[in-house]
């Protein structure tokens, strides 16, 4: 039966053929198309299995980038049973290297506490040098930096190199490769020499790095620290940081400048817009320019009472979030989930062409042989028989279609990594591969049914009659 089917498909090439080809293209697609959320699970996978402890930063905040909480804390965190290191860290956009304007991918400069540095059982970054040596003592308040294999090869920087990020010079003492697009971005400087330099606050940090002994769950460790900051006030994140953020190596009216500092920025066109921009948030914000100067007592009243409620229940949520490694796997993930549905979406139009693609050739083809199965049937064939015989072909053309789409949507993974390795990460893993042949399958069987119910239908001497 198999036989006959290929002979028969072989025998209308051209017309199986733009079948064949219709399927492929689909396919591809759809496995081009699922392996960039499979990247986007792998690489997540990846980068957070080797980040072991917890990451606190202001609540509200996406990243740390944007995040603004007091140094002091640290302390109070530190002792804490069930914490080793407590290491603060300082993030900032990094906007030129070497007077190159950086947008995609981005670079961050890394701000990290040598001293905790040094206490860390371990380091994501000191555990994937590849050249030179990590950061030590050594290192403090000099401008020496840690940058990564990609950030070396497109600025062509080797070990003892100086360069210029955001107008600092740099020398470079050791290069680092951790494999991840979400790693590999950091240029790791001592965070002493940035604040030498009045990049940031003087009593601030971005974020806290937790290294837990083991004794005890990350989720109850920060739990415990949830509690220490429990009630306690501190502004939270606003969308005018994220201004901030962007512009990282600015300093802004909130911190304390030098006269010339704060006359070099007052120059600079951006930091007037952004200083513009937050002014006016805050401005909308402000409960005086409340201009209902009728509004009557009571509701006076009723809005004082919720605003209070609601301060109350800011202060009772802490103004810390504490994240572990399922905690950001688990935001990913939701992010993923609605990338899947978006690309199933697009990939459900090319195979929807598909399937009327299968569905018109197999009918045009039954169409062709009303004749020869109106013969079958008379020398005894079933309408089984025949049913199976035109299911064995579309679904010939299903299988086929699903091979060469698996395996072309396969390399096109390969060649989009190897062409653009640090902007993207595409995975077209095995279990990805073989739905993607079953479901190709399944559609070419589909596609032959209603072609082989109308086909099994006719009698065989009004089939011979109408060919």
């Amino acid at each position: 039966m198999l036989k006959f089917a290929i002979r028969n498909l072989l025998s209308r090439p051209a017309r199986s053929l733009l079948s064949l080809l219709g399927l492929t293209v689909a396919i591809m697609g759809m496995v081009g198309l699922f392996s960039v959320a499979e990247g986007i699970d792998a690489t997540v996978e990846q980068t957070f299995n080797r980040i072991p402890g917890l990451v606190c930063m202001q609540r509200g905040a996406p990243i740390p980038l944007f995040s603004r909480i007091p140094l002091k804390w640290r302390d109070e965190i530190a002792e804490l049973p069930g914490v080793n290191v407590v290491s603060a860290e300082i993030w900032l956009r990094v906007n030129l290297i070497n007077k190159k304007r950086i947008m995609s991918p981005p670079r961050f400069l890394f701000g990290a506490d040598l001293q905790s540095y040094a206490k860390l059982k371990y380091s994501v970054y000191g555990s994937a040098i590849q050249q030179g040596r990590y950061l030590n003592l050594t290192d403090l308040n000099q401008p020496h930096c840690l940058v990564s294999k990609q950030i070396a090869e497109e600025n062509k920087l080797k070990l003892g190199d100086t360069f210029k990020v955001n107008g600092i010079d740099l020398k470079v003492v050791g290069i680092y490769h951790c494999g991840s697009l979400l790693l590999d971005v950091a240029i790791v400087v001592d965070q002493g020499f940035l604040r030498g330099l009045n990049l940031f606050d003087a009593g601030s940090v971005c974020s806290y790095y937790v290294e837990p002994t083991g004794e005890i769950p990350n989720e109850r460790l920060a739990e415990q620290i949830k509690a220490i900051f429990k009630g306690r006030s501190h502004t939270s994140w606003q969308p005018a940081s994220l201004l901030s953020g962007m512009f990282g190596g600015f300093k802004f009216p909130s911190a304390p400048t030098t006269e010339a500092t704060s006359s070099e920025s007052s120059s600079n066109p951006i930091v007037r817009a952004v200083r513009s921009a937050d002014s006016a948030i805050k401005s909308i914000k402000s409960p005086a320019l409340n201009t209902t100067n009728h509004q009557s007592k009571e509701n006076s009243a009723a809005k004082s009472e919720n605003t209070t409620t609601e301060e109350d229940d800011d202060e009772d949520s802490g103004p810390l979030e504490i994240r572990t490694s399922s905690d950001w796997a688990e935001r990913f993930g939701e992010f993923s989930e609605d990338l899947d549905i978006f690309l199933g979406i697009m990939t459900s139009i090319g195979l929807t062409i598909a399937v009327l693609s299968i569905i018109n050739t197999m009918l045009m083809s039954v169409t062709e042989r009303i004749i020869e199965f109106g013969i079958l049937k008379a020398n005894g064939w079933s309408r089984g028989e025949v049913m199976r015989l035109i299911t064995f072909e579309s679904a010939t053309l299903g299988f086929a279609g699903g091979v060469l789409g698996s395996i072309m949507g396969w390399l096109l993974t390969l060649v989009v990594n190897w062409k653009w390795p640090d902007h993207v990460h595409l995975l077209a893993s095995p279990g990805l591969l073989s739905f993607s042949l079953v479901f190709a399958t399944a559609l070419g069987v589909l596609g032959g049914l209603y072609p082989a119910i109308w086909a099994t239908r006719m009698m065989p001497m009004d089939a011979i009659r109408r060919g």
